[in-house]
């Protein structure tokens, strides 16, 4: 299944991101451009490969656990970038740092809500949140410097930003909430069922 074409769509998310980083490192308008169009092909696959695995019955627990890394590795990635080349500075690079803080809040949610075997679904405004930060993103791809003239192309992006930084941050909490519900319902492990620590270990790390 790693080879089915869902699969392979969130691979060439991640596969595209070097490509991206290094467009983004020599930012002249065309490499700009350039980056725009392989952000938007990587935007495209995220519905494309959720799309076609639920109407190709190619639904695999590989696919569930690729994709919202591909996103995240993909976000994350480009973030760090534009503030690398000055495109985020001052006070834009909170709502950057808000994004990213969420993306790992989530991340460790899911993983401990996994070993309990608790879903955590993605809401819909978690949807409408992905979608502006990611028109955001593109805009503040592009810039001013290779914007069309007259365009307030930086404006936009930023606004976004912030906008997705607040979304950003009613949706963590949503999310945290959901999680947290499952720790303090969580009945404690007993005392037999504990492993036995070696005496010499000095106990857990």
């Amino acid at each position: 299944m790693i080879t089915s074409l869902p699969n392979l769509l969130t691979l060439s998310r991640i596969c595209v991101i070097p490509v991206l980083l290094g467009l983004l490192y020599f930012p002249n308008p065309l490499n700009r451009w350039v980056a725009l169009v392989l952000f938007s092909f990587a935007g495209l696959t995220d519905y494309l490969d959720g799309y076609l695995a639920r109407h190709r019955g190619e639904v695999s627990a590989f696919g569930r656990f690729l994709d919202p890394i591909a996103d995240k590795l993909l976000v994350a990635s480009v973030i760090v970038m534009l503030i690398a080349i000055d495109q985020l500075e001052g006070l834009i690079v909170i709502p950057a740092i808000v994004i990213l803080c969420r993306e790992i809040l989530v991340s460790g949610l899911r993983e401990y809500l996994a070993e309990i075997q608790v879903p955590l679904p993605v809401s819909r405004l978690a949807k409408w949140k992905t979608v502006l930060q990611m028109i955001a993103l593109g805009f503040l791809i592009v810039g001013d410097s290779a914007g069309p003239a007259g365009w307030p192309v930086d404006a936009i992006g930023n606004t976004g930003l912030w906008v997705a930084a607040v979304l950003t941050l009613v949706t963590g909490y949503d999310y945290l909430v959901h999680g947290l519900e499952h720790v303090n319902h969580e009945a404690p492990a007993s005392a037999d069922s504990r492993p036995e620590e070696d005496p010499g270990s000095g106990g857990p790390a």
